[in-house]
């Protein structure tokens, strides 16, 4: 692994249901990227489509993919750059509860696309968001895999796993250097009463959450978030997309603006941060005392 890898965190406001119309604009982003000497480019859960899965269409709309995908690998020879398309919602037939058959599978789905264009490795969502339960599929008790990447061991997240430091240590123990962390984070995705404690909570969930992970799992992460609308000052959207690494935490932030941020992540510092801290030996040991025990 080289000792620096230069990446772009992508952000912009996603439109509901335009799928061609966001695909032009991750490709423009994409390319700027690509100008700037980016190895891995990463972009924002649901960018293709949004989120309006109350709306038929983008259930439809999750059945016709395919060409999306197969664009962004074209374009990943063509640019000689790695490429996580965010999320994109599959539909994968029919739901297994007998209750339920006329409602879809849907797995909302980050993949990781080599500089030569082929699929290293997906991830189906695990750790999904209350409010995505009635439309989406878990992946459940399928493990969380590391692929082997032009810039390093890699492992994928998605939004909201982020709070459970399970999923990180699954990847860890199987050698990620780098969590790649596509989100669809909202400033209300704190409820009510949370804001009126503190209207800045997401915020400080990310920010903190973030730079903990790092320092925890001694590894880097790459987290792309959604940009606030231009026009609607009161917009949801928080935007923070940001690379970290341990010791020395942020060493790239957006705000809540649109555009791309190549950074570049500096891995001797994981280094660093495993010598110093040993994380991954001691989970590595024989008979490693912590463990976890779930019941149905």
């Amino acid at each position: 692994m080289a000792p620096t890898r230069r990446v772009a965190i992508i952000q912009w406001n996603i439109k509901d249901l335009a799928i061609d119309e966001n695909h032009q604009t991750a490709c423009t982003y994409i390319r700027d990227a690509a100008s700037q000497g980016a190895e891995l480019a990463v972009l924002p859960e649901y960018h293709l489509t949004g989120w309006a899965p109350s709306n038929p269409t983008w259930t439809a709309l999750a059945s016709k993919i395919t060409p999306y995908l197969e664009a962004y690998q074209s374009l990943a020879r063509e640019l000689n750059i790695c490429i996580v398309p965010g999320t994109i919602v599959e539909h994968h037939g029919p739901s297994p509860n007998e209750q339920e058959q006329d409602q879809p599978l849907l797995y909302n789905t980050a993949y990781f696309i080599s500089n030569d264009g082929s699929i290293l490795g997906h991830y189906r969502k695990k750790n999904i968001w209350h409010p995505e339960r009635p439309y989406l599929t878990s992946s459940g008790s399928d493990p969380h895999e590391v692929f082997d990447t032009p810039i390093g061991k890699v492992g994928l997240l998605i939004c909201w796993d982020l709070a459970f430091p399970e999923a990180f240590r699954e990847l860890i123990c199987k050698g990620a250097e780098v969590v790649v962390i596509p989100t669809y984070w909202s400033k209300y995705d704190a409820s009510p009463a949370a804001l009126q404690h503190n209207p800045n909570s997401e915020a400080l969930f990310l920010e903190t959450t973030l730079t903990a992970r790092c320092f925890e799992n001694t590894c880097g992460i790459i987290f792309a978030n959604v940009a606030r609308g231009k026009e609607d000052e009161s917009d949801r959207f928080l935007g923070l997309s940001r690379v970290c690494l341990p010791i020395v935490g942020t060493v790239g932030a957006m705000g809540d603006e649109e555009g791309v941020l190549v950074v570049d992540m500096d891995m001797g510092v994981v280094r660093i941060a495993e010598e110093n801290y040993r994380v991954r030996e001691d989970l590595a040991k024989e008979g490693w005392y912590y463990t976890y025990r779930h019941q149905r």
